[in-house]
């Protein structure tokens, strides 16, 4: 697969992080990553001390760059990932704005079909947001709010982050961590399995 990640200047640059190191250990599933960061997007990781791994499967596009592969259909890449996705960028992904690389590699795979992944970072929501990703919705995107879950009893930050991101890997097809309900009753899999706080 060749995958895009797009990362703009909501907060959870560590969701991007994350996403872009599962991808680049999934040698042979992942062929290509394409990294692109908006100008705000960079700002907001830097101030939330987060870096983007160096990697030899990650390329990286400059977000005003409308020459680079992302920008045509043509250049055949599968899927797409926003994570962070601000809701200025969902706006304009909903819009049909195409002002950067970013919105215009989401409307190119929308437009052909593709697997477009947007993860929002914001709350409250207003009826504008909820508008919006109702409009990528019925595009075809997969609107996927970084919700993290507990019931996998997260030890830290990365295994709480791991929740989203394990689902974002799902939704794409391919192999995850398994930070996913397993079923069964929850009081049954606290009791048998305390949390390290309590043990």
């Amino acid at each position: 697969m060749k995958i895009i990640v797009g990362v703009t200047g909501a907060s959870g640059a560590v969701y991007a992080r994350r996403v872009l190191e599962d991808l680049a250990a999934r040698e042979g599933a992942v062929e290509r990553i394409g990294l692109i960061v908006s100008r705000r997007g960079g700002e907001v990781a830097a101030w939330e001390g987060v870096g983007f791994p160096d990697n030899p499967s990650i390329v990286r596009f400059a977000n005003d760059d409308m020459f680079a592969p992302p920008a045509s259909g043509s250049a055949g890449w599968d899927a797409m990932v926003i994570v962070p996705c601000s809701m200025g960028c969902v706006g304009r992904i909903a819009s049909g704005v195409s002002g950067d690389l970013i919105a215009r590699a989401a409307d190119v795979t929308l437009k052909e079909g593709r697997r477009l992944i947007v993860v929002p970072r914001e709350t409250p929501l207003n009826l504008i947001h909820l508008r919006n990703m109702v409009a990528l919705a019925e595009a075809g995107a997969v609107v996927l709010p970084a919700s993290p879950s507990f019931y996998s009893h997260p030890a830290d930050i990365d295994a709480l982050c791991a929740t989203v991101t394990d689902r974002i890997l799902a939704r794409l097809g391919l192999p995850h961590g398994g930070c996913v309900w397993g079923g069964g009753e929850p009081a049954e899999a606290a009791a048998a399995s305390p949390p390290p706080s309590v043990r």
